[in-house]
């Protein structure tokens, strides 16, 4: 049995490795396809001039969504703002537990579904919102409800947002530089009898290599990411409320709940605290369709916290 601190510790340093396996992959990639691009057009700057304009194009885009992605998913969701009256738990629980923690207390919204399901969006502490479904409110404890709730300022206090906002930037940059390069090795299979050296032939297959393989691998890196930071927020939730069992029972319930979240989609599933989407696939099937998930499997996240002091 390890205590709190130690889950969370240890969650911090599987994010670190995590976070630079992806820089570092990140970093090869692109300087694989700076020199391809380099030995296609002739000289090397060319490679790097590609790579520039792609990550202005990726950051442009990820700015626009980090700054809005509050208003964004809120108006996707069909979220209104919570009545103190009518969601007074809610309300409480949210401004209680924001007391407690030290953060600035977010907005809080709820959802008109029967679903129950909760998520948190907004770029850092001062600009954040708490959501949570009719459902949800309707079918937890107050303490259940305390545990959903901690979980999501955990991702408020450890920037989780931001960081997944960072971390789409740059498979936002792979993806668009593998499509570039694909786009370009087709425009000049024919009109061009420049014959390079054999490191640019060796750069010009690693780089189609990359463009095929490269924004697959990075897409399944930032979901490992986003697993990890669901852990992490969960040890972080116990931190808060020093009850493991509030969270456990929330997540049984959310998970079992056979009804799908209707307001919920690809663009906005990674959010909430349980995947919306109920997932069907077992054995085999399900080990591998689990690594393209956002969340870790329900079970493996109620054992984890089931073995914290």
């Amino acid at each position: 049995m390890i205590n709190i601190y130690e889950a969370i510790s240890a969650n911090k340093r599987k994010s670190v490795i995590v976070v630079v396996a992806f820089v570092l992959f990140i970093t090869l990639a692109t300087y694989v396809f700076a020199q391809a691009f380099g030995a296609y057009s002739g000289y090397r700057t060319g490679g790097l001039g590609y790579v520039g304009i792609a990550f202005i194009i990726s950051g442009l885009m990820s700015i626009g969504s980090y700054y809005f992605s509050d208003k964004i998913v809120l108006a996707i969701s069909g979220a209104k703002p919570a009545d103190r009256k009518k969601d007074f738990a809610f309300y409480t629980v949210v401004e209680n537990l924001s007391i407690a923690t030290g953060l600035p207390k977010p907005k809080a919204y709820v959802i008109n579904d029967t679903a129950p399901n909760a998520f948190a969006t907004g770029r850092d502490p001062d600009h954040a919102v708490i959501c949570a479904t009719r459902g949800l409110l309707d079918k937890l404890t107050r303490t259940e409800l305390e545990g959903v709730v901690a979980h999501e300022l955990s991702h408020i206090k450890h920037y989780d947002i931001r960081l997944a906002g960072i971390v789409t930037v740059l498979v936002g940059l792979i993806a668009l530089l593998g499509d570039w390069f694909l786009r370009a090795s087709w425009m000049r299979k024919r009109g061009s009898d420049r014959r390079g050296n054999q490191l640019d032939a060796l750069f010009i297959i690693l780089g189609l290599l990359f463009a095929i393989l490269a924004p697959i691998i990075a897409k399944l890196i930032q979901l490992a990411i986003s697993r990890r930071r669901e852990f992490m927020a969960d040890a972080g939730a116990i931190a808060i409320t020093r009850q493991p069992q509030g969270l456990i029972s929330a997540l049984e319930k959310i998970s079992l709940d056979k009804e799908p979240l209707e307001v919920a989609n690809k663009a906005t599933a990674h959010f909430y605290i349980v995947n919306p989407f109920k997932d069907k696939a077992h054995g085999a099937i399900n080990r591998f369709s689990g690594m393209f998930n956002t969340h870790p499997p329900v079970a493996e996240r109620i054992k984890v916290l089931s073995s914290m002091a």
